[in-house]
């Protein structure tokens, strides 16, 4: 979603940053903070227009989690908004880059995603002018330590803006606590730092997060994960013990053998996802192991003759998997399992009451309350007891209540 405002005074420090003689000593530049805070914006057309001012026929690196979200976030549109203002702009869609042509010059955009630590060899022996990574909190180091590797051109630049995340996080410690040392720049955005949201927007983005992810995303701080995960859980608003009628019908799975499986059905009524009944089955608690099979027929007796749009299983259970694909009556999708994201999702859709609990599902109500975060460990996540219920709800929001908003892009323009 494009809207044009004018910028504000940090966005314009972004813009203009690399020609401006006070920074002539800076090769890098950090932006972070909030979320809808308008860094990514500037950091994408301040990119673009340095590599187009300073280089010619030379190639650059724009970096995300993933190609799907670098292309979503930033390229289609830096694309859309530079064809707009005379540039020339030729896309290789399958090939992952961008070519933008102005005034004689002319360089070449690569699409990168580092989402794990097999993607540094994407990168590997290419050479930059310079390098954006976007979100680089949420890429492997080894990935975003390569590409920062492939600019060794004279005058090359390093571009990094990302949300906070834990403290002892390795881009937190070794580049914005070392800004000076590494001659970056270092901009700390919030909301009011993006004139293209309005008040009421702002206060939209405020109430859709709460406990850490509101310290970090709307405050824009480093802070650790603490407590229960999902504070705005409430039994006297989502536990409901009379059901609607309900049309539409799916399974979410998280598949264990040593440990606990947890199945909940779904049923919507107006917009709403209501979880009508859950098989939960822990070999501990009963003293037996079962098979694929004993589970499928658990399964079957949970769907009963409801007619299932899908069952969303735990990708990791392919055993499982493929027994409900053999017996032919369940279409399967293997679930989204990045965690963190899951449960932002799940804590959206507790929020604007998008799900509700049914009173006899006791194993996923139990979980709410003793789901927590793991406050040992120096990064986020979560404790590994109490979370089978907790991972299939995951599963089932990511599924049909996630992405809602992924990819808005506020954009602005200088006034003349």
């Amino acid at each position: 979603m494009l809207k044009f405002e004018t910028f504000s005074p940090k966005q314009r420090e972004v813009l203009t940053w690399w020609f401006n003689e006070k920074y002539r000593d800076r090769c890098a530049i950090i932006c972070d903070g909030s979320v809808r805070s308008g860094k990514t914006v500037s950091m994408g057309v301040s990119f673009v227009l340095w590599a187009m001012t300073c280089f010619n026929r030379t190639d650059f690196a724009i970096c995300g989690k993933t190609i799907t979200s670098v292309k979503r976030n930033i390229a289609d549109d830096l694309a859309r908004y530079y064809s707009r203002n005379g540039f020339e702009v030729r896309t290789q869609a399958s090939k992952n880059y961008f070519t933008v042509s102005h005034r004689g010059r002319e360089n070449r955009f690569y699409l990168f995603g580092g989402k794990d630590e097999g993607s540094a060899a994407l990168i590997q022996g290419m050479t930059l002018g310079g390098v954006l990574l976007d979100e680089v909190a949420l890429m492997p180091r080894s990935f975003a330590e390569q590409a920062i590797a492939r600019c060794s051109l004279q005058n090359s630049k390093l571009w990094f803006n990302c949300n906070p995340d834990n403290p002892s996080h390795w881009f937190y410690t070794e580049w914005i606590q070392k800004a000076e040392e590494k001659k970056a720049l270092y901009f700390h955005f919030t909301m009011a730092d993006n004139p293209s949201l309005t008040d009421e927007v702002r206060a939209r983005y405020e109430r859709l997060y709460s406990g850490t992810f509101y310290q970090r995303f709307v405050l824009g701080k480093w802070v650790a994960m603490s407590g229960c995960v999902y504070p705005m859980f409430d039994r006297n608003v989502h536990v409901v013990s009379e059901l609607p009628e309900c049309h539409r019908f799916a399974v979410s799975c998280d598949y264990g053998t040593v440990n606990p499986s947890s199945f909940g059905l779904w049923g919507e009524s107006g917009g709403v996802w209501y979880r009508i009944s859950e098989y939960y089955y822990s070999s501990k608690r009963e003293g037996a192991m079962r098979t694929d099979e004993e589970h499928y027929e658990a399964l079957e007796r949970l769907c009963g003759d409801r007619k299932i749009e899908t069952v969303i299983c735990d990708p990791s259970a392919a055993s499982f998997l493929e027994c409900i694909r053999r017996h032919g009556k369940y279409s399967v999708t293997p679930a989204d399992n990045d965690v963190l994201s899951g449960i932002r999702r799940v804590g959206d859709a507790l929020r604007s009451r998008k799900i509700m609990i049914s009173a006899e599902c006791r194993d996923c109500i139990r979980e709410f309350a003793l789901y927590r975060w793991d406050e040992k460990g120096g990064r986020d996540s979560v404790v590994k007891e109490n979370d089978h219920a907790m991972d299939d709800l995951r599963y089932f929001v990511a599924k049909y209540l996630g992405g809602a908003g992924d990819g808005e892009w506020f954009f602005a323009s200088v006034e003349r």
